[in-house]
């Protein structure tokens, strides 16, 4: 079980494997985002995409589920996120792409208030197969110390 002290600023990760299906890219898009460019082929073409795509939800729900699959074989004592500090949709993403994800710890501290707690910033990169950058994000993760009894330093 990985806490916040084994956590060190500067790590990378490679990981994740989406294969994004015209079935998930117009079904999500129908129940969460029901704009013409990510239901009809027709309405698509018409567009800068040029083709049907992925809403832009539906790609952070992509990273999500591979940022969750990574967690089960890195164990963490995490405690959630209280949110993201920017997202940024770079590119496209079409069906028929296969997404990756590559994180790096940017930033961690402890919590002056609740000295269980400490948080960690990750910046989150998100590729086609194309090796595209196609998202990019900059997340907040809460997870426990292990000593919360040990020195909080500046």
């Amino acid at each position: 079980m990985n806490y916040y002290e084994d956590i060190e600023v500067g790590a990378k990760q490679s990981f994740g494997r989406y294969e994004v299906t015209r079935e998930e890219v117009t079904d999500f898009a129908s129940k969460y985002d029901p704009q013409p460019f990510h239901l009809d082929d027709e309405a698509a073409a018409k567009t800068h995409f040029g083709r049907l795509s992925a809403s832009g939800w539906h790609t952070c729900a992509m990273t999500m589920a591979m940022l969750v699959e990574n967690m089960k074989s890195q164990t963490q004592a995490g405690l959630g996120s209280p949110g993201v500090d920017q997202l940024k949709w770079l590119r496209p993403v079409y069906p028929g792409d296969t997404l990756r994800c590559e994180t790096e710890v940017i930033e961690k501290r402890r919590s002056k208030s609740r000295r269980d707690m400490g948080l960690f910033k990750s910046r989150i990169r998100v590729f086609n197969q194309d090796d595209t950058p196609v998202l990019e994000m900059t997340s907040n993760g809460l997870i426990s110390v292990r000593d919360p009894e040990a020195p909080i330093e500046d």
